[in-house]
């Protein structure tokens, strides 16, 4: 086959540090575009990004070209960075190292995206640890429950 053909379609979520500030709402619609711009630099195509003022959720393929943690640290350490040079308030912002990564099918993306852009009205019934919990326990991913949300 002369051509390499990918197409990886992945759901990532990650939480900010225990001790960073939260992003404020205001700024959250200007992050995700932020994001999204990281994703299509780097080769990936971005199809959903939403989350709250701890935390986000992104649907993209993941680039041919990068493995999944390389494409997950650029994003996390260059809009950490841009994040930053909003204002004082964010000069402490930080996400956490670990991430989760959930693959989804073709079939599923616009539910996906719905799940997503819902992410407002879905937090007023469950925290975070309750929402990340359950995509683990639905993907069958073993965890300790001690660490499973900390830094």
């Amino acid at each position: 086959m002369a051509s390499t053909l990918v197409k990886n379609d992945i759901h990532l979520i990650f939480h900010i540090k225990t001790t960073s500030k939260e992003m404020l709402e205001k700024d959250l619609s200007r992050i995700f575009a932020y994001i999204g711009g990281i994703i299509s630099k780097a080769g990936g195509i971005p199809m959903g990004i939403g989350g709250r003022p701890d935390h986000v959720h992104i649907l993209t393929s993941l680039p041919k070209t990068i493995s999944m943690a390389e494409f997950v640290r650029l994003i996390k350490s260059n809009s950490s960075k841009w994040i930053k040079t909003l204002g004082n308030y964010y000069d402490e912002f930080s996400w956490q190292d670990g991430y989760g990564a959930f693959s989804v099918s073709p079939y599923l993306t616009d539910k996906t995206v719905l799940y997503i852009n819902g992410q407002k009205e879905h937090h007023q019934k469950r925290s975070f640890q309750e929402e990340y919990k359950m995509f683990l326990d639905a993907y069958g991913i073993k965890y300790d429950d001690r660490f499973v949300c900390s830094n």
